[in-house]
């Protein structure tokens, strides 16, 4: 499987350092099988001015050593999760998430929900 991870920098292999704390599933390595995703997500750098790199990686997905979660729509599980994860307050673990990440309208829903003014 190819998977794609937009960067300011050029990565040459996965590595969690990268990562910042807070995200949607937490602190870790952010990829997209989307190359035209990936792409669309270079374009946020350049607005920032600033230099923007495509990284390529190859995955092998039939390794079984891996824990994996995945979600398969935005639901109560998901928002759970998400979360927790934006809490820093999440306790499973998984070596692998796959699912869907806020964009602008879900982000705002999820404030709202943070902040308990929505359930």
């Amino acid at each position: 499987m190819i998977l794609y991870h937009t960067s300011d920098k050029i990565i040459e292999s996965p590595d969690i350092k990268f990562s910042r704390t807070y995200l949607d599933f937490g602190k870790g390595f952010y990829t997209t099988p989307n190359q035209s995703q990936a792409e669309k997500y270079a374009k946020r750098f350049f607005k920032e001015g600033r230099q923007a790199y495509l990284n390529i990686y190859e995955f092998n997905d039939n390794q079984n050593s891996f824990s994996r979660k995945i979600f398969e729509a935005y639901d109560g599980e998901w928002l759970d999760y998400v979360v927790q994860c934006r809490q820093d307050k999440h306790h499973l673990l998984y070596d692998i998430v796959e699912g869907g990440i806020a964009d602008d309208d879900v982000f705002n829903t999820l404030d709202l929900y943070m902040d308990e003014l929505i359930t």
